[in-house]
C-alpha cells in the first residue's frame, strides 16, 4: 500500500509560469494565454482566439524537493465530426531540463467544430488530475510543458514538499512568432515543436508566439511583442499569408515595415530575425487561397489544396516565391540603417530537398522528424558561431 503524501498547494501565478503572455482567472482556475487582454480584445475571429489559448511553449517552472506532483487541469477536447478523434495533448515533465516523464487528460470539456459551417459547440467536462511519481531526491528544477495544442484551464498544484520560484536561468530570451508550424503543428510533443526544440539547443528562454492560421501581420501581435521583454526576436512570416489569401503585394510591403516598426519600438537594438516560408510545393508558385481536402478524413487523413491560379501572381496575388524575394528585398533595405535585422531564408530550413526525403504530410505541415530538422538548421544558423543571436561578449 502506498503511503499518503503530505500535499502542498502551490497558487499557479506568473511566478512559476513561463512562456505565457498572460494569465486569466477562470471560474475553475487559471487560463494561460499568449496574447495579452488588450490584443485578444480586437482578435477578429475564433481561429487566433483558439490558438493564442493553446499553450504552445508555456511551462510551469519551479524549484523543489518533491518527489511527487499532481497537477489539476481541465483540458479542451476538439471534436471534428466525421475525423477520427484527436490524440490527447501531451503534459512533459523535466527535471533538470532532462525529460522525466509525461501524461495526459483523458477527459475536459469539448469543443465540437463543424468543419462544413465552422459553426462551434462547447460542453464543459471535468477536472482532470495528472500524477507525477517517483521523481528524484533532493533540490531540483522541475518543468512541466503544457500541450501545444490544447487548450488547458490550470486548476491546482500540489507537491509532496514546498515550491520555490526558479533561479534565474541566465539564458537569453527568445521571443518568435509564427505559423501553425511554428506553434507545432503535427508535433507529437511539446517539447517536440521546432521553437522548443531550437530554443533547448541554441540555450534560449522560449516565449513561443506561433499561432496556427494567423500569422497575418496583426497590429496587436506586433504590439505584444514590442511590449514583451526579449534578447532575441524571430518574426516567420509569409504561409498564412498566402493560404488565406489575405493582401497583395502591394499591401505586404508595407504590412511587413510597419510590424518591424512596432516592434523596434520596442526593442530598438536587440537581434530581429526575419524569417522566410520553408518548402510548401503547393503554395510555391500558386497563390491561396488554400482548403482542406476531407476525402480522407475518414481514415484519418487530412490534406491541404492550392485554389489559386499561378497566372494571379503576375496582378499582385501572393506565392512563397514572391514573398521570400520581397522579404529579402525590405531586410535588406532596413539593414543599412538598422545593423541588428537579419534575414534567414526558409529554404535554408527546409528545402526541395528536404520535402524529397521528408515530405509535408498533409502538404502543408511538417511531421515530428521535419521538426528537428528545421530546429537543428535554426540552432546552427541562428545561434550558432556567427549567428544573429550568437552571445557577444562585451
Amino acid at each position: 500500500m502506498t503511503a499518503p503524501h503530505d500535499w502542498t498547494t502551490t497558487p499557479i501565478s506568473t511566478d512559476i509560469l513561463r512562456g505565457a503572455l498572460d494569465l486569466e482567472q477562470t471560474g475553475r482556475g487559471v487560463l494561460p494565454h499568449r496574447l495579452p487582454a488588450q490584443a485578444r480584445r480586437q482578435i477578429p475571429d475564433g481561429q487566433l482566439a483558439m490558438a493564442e489559448s493553446q499553450p504552445s511553449g508555456v511551462r510551469l517552472a519551479f524549484r523543489t524537493r518533491a518527489t511527487a506532483v499532481e497537477l489539476d487541469v481541465v483540458a479542451t477536447k476538439r471534436i471534428y465530426p466525421g475525423a477520427p478523434p484527436r490524440p490527447d495533448g501531451v503534459y512533459e515533465l523535466l527535471v533538470d531540463g532532462r525529460p522525466a516523464a509525461r501524461a495526459g487528460a483523458p477527459d475536459g470539456d469539448t469543443l465540437t467544430v463543424d468543419l462544413a459551417t465552422m459553426s462551434t459547440q462547447t460542453r464543459p467536462g471535468p477536472v482532470e488530475t495528472l500524477r507525477f511519481t517517483g521523481l528524484p531526491e533532493g533540490e531540483k528544477d522541475v518543468e512541466i510543458w503544457l500541450p501545444h495544442d490544447e487548450t488547458t484551464q490550470l486548476v491546482a498544484l500540489r507537491t509532496d514538499a514546498p515550491v520555490r520560484s526558479p533561479r534565474p536561468s541566465g539564458r537569453p530570451v527568445w521571443l518568435h512568432h509564427g505559423s501553425s508550424i511554428s506553434h507545432g503543428s503535427n508535433a507529437t510533443t511539446p517539447t517536440g515543436t521546432w521553437p522548443a526544440l531550437a530554443a533547448s539547443l541554441g540555450g534560449a528562454e522560449l516565449i513561443n508566439l506561433g499561432f496556427g492560421g494567423s500569422a497575418l501581420l496583426d497590429p496587436f501581435t506586433a504590439r505584444a511583442m514590442r511590449d514583451t521583454p526579449a534578447d532575441l526576436i524571430s518574426v516567420k512570416i509569409g504561409i498564412n499569408l498566402v493560404n488565406a489569401d489575405l493582401m497583395r503585394l502591394r499591401a505586404f510591403g508595407p504590412a511587413v515595415h510597419g510590424f518591424l516598426d512596432t516592434i523596434r519600438d520596442g526593442h530598438p537594438t536587440a537581434p530581429l530575425l526575419v524569417v522566410s516560408p520553408i518548402h510548401c510545393p503547393i503554395h510555391e508558385t500558386t497563390p491561396g487561397p488554400s482548403a482542406p481536402d476531407y476525402s480522407e478524413m475518414s481514415e484519418g487523413r487530412l490534406r491541404f489544396m492550392a485554389m489559386g491560379d499561378p497566372a494571379e501572381s503576375a496582378a499582385g496575388k501572393l506565392t512563397l516565391a514572391v514573398i521570400r524575394d520581397e522579404l529579402a528585398r525590405i531586410v535588406a533595405q532596413r539593414a543599412a540603417a538598422d545593423p541588428h535585422l537579419h534575414y534567414l531564408d526558409g529554404l535554408d530550413l527546409y528545402g526541395e530537398g528536404d520535402h524529397a526525403e521528408l515530405p509535408l504530410p498533409d502538404d502543408l505541415h511538417p511531421d515530428p522528424a521535419t521538426h528537428r530538422r528545421i530546429a537543428e538548421r535554426f540552432a546552427r544558423l541562428a545561434f550558432g558561431p556567427g549567428g544573429p543571436f550568437t552571445r557577444r561578449e562585451g
